[in-house]
């Protein structure tokens, strides 16, 4: 932002060296970059923050000097004298688009005389390196460095129907801008039309069908409030940023909306001639009430480190603009100023207050009280999940929130909702809000494979977006994991997280089917009754569709279930003083009985005293076994807390074991062996 000397000479009285004021801006937060003389002016160049829109304007400099030296800051009035029709018989507004644009002010001027401005204009304007036009369109200009407001000027006789509707273009819509250059309009964009065409791009420039000319005799005043989010995406899409898309994109001061209105038709009236018409033409939403801040004064004490006195900090409060509700010796309640849109925390108050008293009144060595701060329990656990994973070989991988669509629709296990579409893609057709993990983490095994690494064992901890039928998507934090290990080893890293989380609940698992994995390999993963997520082994078809060259399996598991069911403090367990006694077991079952299965019956029959249930193997010959028929060989172990079991004990307890799993799964026992 480049300030005149003389231009803010205007508004607050500067009796100091350029240096003084140069070094004061930079200590309260407008970083000095070079002071330039310009035909007698000084044109200071200062970087003003991305949150600091109230100092795109002069005024807004003007406040920061007047605060800092605790001067009068001068405002101009601005009332121009009306005395034409009222306003509202001239034009109408509409606003189709309030998502766009929430207020849009319209101002009439009949009777002007466009031709070249007065020399102290053009002088100001050369000062900050805009060159003049006509005084019209200066005074614009004039009045956007004055406050930081956008204006635009319209030929209001070449308004079709003298009708504005704010809307968003229709298909095929293009518009050639005052740089005459022709931009296509697309959706999102904020579009000025009148009642046949559009004539402006809202917030960023006017167009060359209505712009003013030196055959211009009546104006439309437009001055509005553009959404800074739709006016950042707009500029960008159509490579066309000015002076006012830079302001609107940082959200300009609701209030001051009327007042740049008012004060560029008193100078085009001052400057142009011409008969104003009585009134304004306002559409759209009043600005909201701000918040009350409560600023505790204890905090400035917290946080710098030095005393500042209460009173000290309330007179800079209110020299920045804002509004005291009430005030004791311990707390202040502030009614921030409409200009300041950053001021929204008591943090932000203590800021204010630091930088106005002075960053060099705190000493380098103060002493700021500090707590060291304790991990949260999501921290805890995503910590131990990832150390988990990362000793088992896996590499944690971060992939874009969106997806192209056909990405999104490979795989989608948590909801048959359409996926959110993003108006702007984050990369080329990456436009589809993620509605699982899987899908990005096979595209990233796909790359590592054209890549010939060898080794491919990926995770991922991200938030998958699920569509409700009203409001804002569910967000959920998710696992995924992708790994050239099968079925069973990647079952088995999952029982390591759950065995680092020391979850006591088994990993269950039950029947499911997805075209992208081979059935049989792929199941819903339970917790109790709860469903944790889905693990699989991709079918070909599944591996054709990521363009894979190898085997892989995949999974993905809801956090949110993982740290309910999560111990993470540390439990002592007294070790049993009594020995165990193991048994092996051969279980002869149909092979659509899983592990999972024989191993939840075999803990169910053993109750307390059995200690331990361990896979073994799988043996399968059709000759011995039988057509249909697997071996699952498993050791156990029993034991008890207050005596030692006998073996007649032991045997009992395998032999309920053994008729509880022939019960429920028709299991056979093959053969047994003992160990003691």
């Amino acid at each position: 932002m480049i300030v005149s000397w003389n231009w803010l000479k205007e508004y607050v009285n500067l009796d100091m060296p350029a240096a003084e004021l140069e070094r004061r801006l930079m200590f309260a937060g407008l970083n000095h970059e070079s002071t330039a003389d310009v035909a007698g002016d000084l044109a200071i160049d200062l970087e003003v923050t991305s949150n600091r829109a109230d100092c795109l304007g002069h005024l807004g400099i003007a406040r920061e000097v007047a605060v800092l030296w605790e001067r009068e800051l001068k405002v101009p009035a601005a009332q121009p004298v009306a005395q034409g029709p009222a306003a509202e018989t001239l034009v109408r507004v509409k606003i189709e688009a309030p998502q766009l644009c929430s207020r849009y002010t319209a101002r009439v001027i009949r009777g002007v005389k466009v031709g070249p401005s007065p020399s102290w204009l053009t002088r100001r304007l050369a000062t900050i390196g805009i060159a003049a036009i006509n005084n019209v369109v200066d005074i614009t200009n004039y009045v956007l460095m004055e406050c930081g407001q956008p204006l635009h000027a319209f030929d209001f006789q070449k308004l079709a129907g003298g009708e504005i509707i704010v809307r968003e273009p229709r298909a095929g819509e293009k518009l050639e801008a005052i740089d005459h250059k022709t931009y296509e309009l697309g959706p999102g964009m904020c579009v000025i039309a009148d009642a046949r065409q559009p004539v402006a791009i809202g917030g960023i420039m006017g167009g060359a069908a209505t712009e003013v000319s030196s055959a211009t005799t009546e104006l439309l005043i437009e001055a509005a409030l553009f959404d800074p989010l739709a006016i950042r995406q707009a500029a960008r899409q159509l490579g066309l940023h000015s002076d006012s898309s830079y302001r609107f994109e940082r959200a300009i001061d609701p209030q001051g909306v009327d007042w740049a209105s008012r004060r560029a038709c008193e100078l085009i009236l001052e400057l142009c001639g011409g008969e104003l018409a009585a009134g304004v033409v306002d559409v759209g939403q009043p600005p909201a009430a701000r918040t009350p801040i409560t600023l505790r004064f204890s905090q400035l004490k917290r946080v710098l480190g030095i005393e500042i006195e209460p009173s000290i900090a309330q007179r800079i409060l209110q020299a920045l603009g804002g509004e005291v509700r009430r005030s004791d010796a311990e707390h202040i309640e502030v009614v921030p100023p409409s200009w300041r849109q950053d001021l929204t925390r008591e943090i932000d108050l203590v800021e204010e207050v630091a930088r106005i008293h002075g960053y060099d009144k705190i000493p380098e060595d103060v002493a700021v009280p500090m707590a060291a701060s304790a991990r949260s329990r999501d921290d805890r656990i995503l910590t131990t999940v990832r150390q988990a994973l990362t000793a088992q070989g896996f590499d944690e991988a971060m992939t874009l929130s969106t997806v192209e669509e056909p990405l999104s629709e490979a795989y989608t296990p948590w909801t048959s909702a359409p996926a959110l579409q993003s108006l702007t893609p984050v990369l080329r057709r990456a436009d589809r809000l993620r509605r699982s993990l899987i899908p990005s983490l096979l595209a990233a095994r796909r790359i590592n494979e054209t890549l010939a690494n060898h080794t491919i064992e990926l995770f991922e901890i991200a938030k998958i977006y699920l569509p409700q039928t009203a409001g804002l998507p569910r967000e959920e934090r998710m696992l995924g994991l992708t790994s050239g290990g099968g079925f069973l080893e990647l079952k088995g890293v999952l029982e390591a997280i759950l065995a680092a989380l020391h979850i006591a609940e088994p990993l269950a698992v039950a029947n499911s089917s997805d075209p992208l994995f081979q059935a049989g390999r792929y199941v819903e993963l339970r917790l109790g009754n709860d469903t944790l997520g889905y693990l699989g082994e991709l079918a070909p078809a599944g591996r054709k569709r990521f363009e894979l060259r190898g085997p892989a399996t995949a999974a993905e598991l809801r956090l949110a279930l993982l740290s309910e069911r999560a111990q993470i403090v540390p439990q002592y367990v007294k070790p049993s003083a009594f020995p165990s006694i193991a048994r092996d077991l051969n279980f002869v079952v149909d092979e659509r009985v899983r592990w999972a299965d024989l191993a939840a019956a075999v803990r169910e029959a053993g109750g307390p005293r059995l200690t331990a249930c361990d896979y073994q193997g799988t043996y399968r010959d059709p000759q011995r076994l039988g057509a249909g028929k697997k071996s699952l060989l498993l050791s156990i172990a029993l034991g008890d807390e207050t005596a030692t079991l006998t073996n007649e004990q032991a045997d009992a307890l395998r032999d309920q074991i053994v008729a509880a799993c022939h019960q429920k799964l028709g299991a056979e026992l093959r053969g047994t062996e003992t160990a003691g």
